[in-house]
C-alpha cells in the first residue's frame, strides 16, 4: 500500500457551496495544505447551495483532493427529507469506506449525526486517528426542540452512534466553552485533555467606505440616516427563538426610525412572513439567503445585529453568524444563555447586550438605546470589531486546528 496522506475531510457540504458548513471545514483544510500536510475531502456533490453550476465529481483545488458523492437531496424542510438525505449520503460513503484507509486523520462533523460513526469504524480497522467536531450535539438537540422523542428509534440509534465515536476519538473540537462543559458533563468517557475549544470564524473583509452598499436594490427603499437598522442573517427554525424577536417588533410597528431586516432559511421564517403579512408590520423587510456581495452589503448597511437559540440550547450549538456580525463592526444583541462565550464576549466588552428567551423588554430598550445613543451605538460597534479581530478570524481560528493537527500526527 501507499504511503498514507494526513488529513481527510469528511463531510456533506464543502467547496464550492457556500453555506457555513462547507466554507468552515474549506477554511480549515485549505489552512491545513498551506501547512504543508497533504489534504483530502470526501463530500456530497454540490447541488442547492452551488452557484457554480456543473462541478467535476473529482478534482484538485488549493492542493486539496476532493471527491464528491452522488446521493439522494430532497427538500430539507422536513424531517423526512433530512433524514433520508443523512442516510442517502451516508450510504455513499460506506460503499467507498476503503477510501478511509488512505489517510492518516480523519476530521469529521455531526452533520449528518450518522456519518460519524463511519469514521469511528475506519479508527478500528484501519488505526486512523479521529477528530470530531461538534457543531451541535445530538440527541439532545433533536429532544430539546421536538424533534424526535427521547425514546424514538432514531434517538436510540444517535446514542449508539456517539458511544462509538467518543470510544475512538482521539480529539472533540467544542465550539465554545459551555460546549465542552456540556460534552465533559454528559460524555462521560472523554477526558478534559480530549476536549479542545476551537470556535468557528469569519473572514475579515474589513470596515470600509459603505456609501456603495446603500446603492445595492435590494436595499434602497430600507435606509436612511435617521434609521436604526436591526438585522438577523441566516437559518430561522427550530433551534432558533423568534417570539421574543417579534415581541420587539410590534413595540416598535409605528416607529419608522426603526427598522427590521431578516434574510435567510427555515420553518420559522415562513412563520414571520405570514405574521409580518396578517399584522402588517411595515417595519419588516424579508429576504431570501443572502450571499457574496448582497450579503456584504447587507451586513454594511445595518446597524446591529441579533442571533438567538431557542430556549435550553446553550451549550449545544452556537450560532456561527455572530462572528460576521462582530467584523462588520456593529452590536450584537444576543438572545441566549448568558453563560455562553458570546453573551460573556459582548456584556464584558461592552459591544452589544445579552438576554434571556422570553426577555422581549430587555430587547425593547435595548433597541432604544441604540437609536437614541449613536455614539453608544459606534462605541459598541468598535468593541465588537475588536473582539472579532483578537479571536474570531479565519487566520487565527484555523492555526489552532494546524496546531492540534501536528500534534496529533505527531503521537504514537
Amino acid at each position: 500500500m501507499k504511503k498514507k496522506k494526513d488529513i481527510l475531510f469528511l463531510c456533506q457540504y464543502f467547496y464550492p457551496e457556500y453555506v457555513s458548513s462547507a466554507t468552515l471545514p474549506f477554511d480549515t483544510a485549505v489552512a491545513l495544505s498551506k501547512a504543508g500536510f497533504t489534504v483530502g475531502a470526501l463530500s456530497g456533490y454540490p447541488q442547492e447551495y452551488n452557484l457554480i453550476g456543473k462541478v467535476p465529481m473529482q478534482e484538485n483545488y488549493e492542493n486539496i483532493e476532493i471527491r464528491r458523492l452522488k446521493y439522494l437531496q430532497l427538500k430539507r424542510s422536513n424531517l423526512i427529507g433530512r433524514l433520508i438525505n443523512y442516510f442517502s449520503f451516508t450510504f455513499s460513503v460506506a460503499i467507498r469506506f476503503r477510501e478511509l484507509r488512505k489517510y492518516k486523520a480523519i476530521i469529521v462533523y455531526s452533520n449528518p449525526p450518522v456519518l460519524p460513526l463511519l469514521a469511528a469504524l475506519a479508527d478500528k480497522i484501519y488505526n486512523t486517528k479521529l477528530v470530531f467536531v461538534s457543531y451541535d450535539i445530538y440527541p439532545e438537540m433533536a429532544h430539546i426542540t421536538n424533534v424526535i422523542s427521547e425514546d424514538s428509534i432514531i434517538s436510540k440509534m444517535m446514542r449508539i452512534v456517539n458511544k462509538s465515536i467518543y470510544k475512538h476519538v482521539n480529539k472533540v473540537v467544542a465550539l465554545s466553552n459551555e460546549m465542552k462543559d456540556y460534552l465533559l458533563k454528559h460524555r462521560l468517557t472523554l477526558s478534559e485533555h480530549q476536549v479542545e475549544v476551537i470556535p468557528n470564524w469569519y473572514e475579515d473583509k474589513g470596515v470600509t467606505n459603505t456609501s456603495i452598499s446603500y446603492e445595492n436594490k435590494l436595499f434602497q427603499s430600507i435606509k436612511n440616516e435617521e434609521n436604526l437598522i436591526i438585522s438577523y442573517f441566516g437559518n430561522m427554525g427550530i433551534c432558533q427563538d423568534l417570539d421574543t424577536i417579534v415581541e420587539a417588533i410590534r413595540y416598535y410597528k409605528n416607529d419608522s426610525k426603526v427598522q427590521f431586516i431578516f434574510a435567510g432559511h427555515g420553518n420559522k421564517m415562513d412563520l414571520l412572513k405570514n405574521i409580518v403579512g396578517k399584522e402588517q408590520l411595515n417595519n419588516v423587510s424579508i429576504f431570501n439567503f443572502l450571499h457574496g456581495q448582497d450579503y456584504q452589503d447587507a451586513l454594511n448597511i445595518s446597524d446591529c445585529f441579533i442571533v438567538s437559540l431557542a430556549n435550553g440550547l446553550t451549550g449545544l450549538a452556537v450560532p456561527s453568524k455572530t462572528y460576521s456580525y462582530m467584523m462588520a463592526g456593529k452590536p450584537v444583541i444576543a438572545i441566549m444563555g448568558e453563560d455562553s462565550d458570546i453573551a460573556r464576549d459582548l456584556t464584558s466588552n461592552i459591544a452589544g447586550y445579552a438576554m434571556q428567551v422570553g426577555e422581549s423588554e430587555k430587547l425593547v430598550i435595548a433597541i432604544r438605546e441604540l437609536r437614541d445613543d449613536k455614539d453608544k451605538c459606534e462605541f459598541m460597534g468598535e468593541n465588537c470589531r475588536g473582539i472579532f479581530l483578537e479571536k474570531y478570524t479565519k487566520e487565527h481560528c484555523t492555526q489552532q486546528y494546524v496546531d492540534m493537527m501536528q500534534r496529533i500526527l505527531e503521537e504514537k
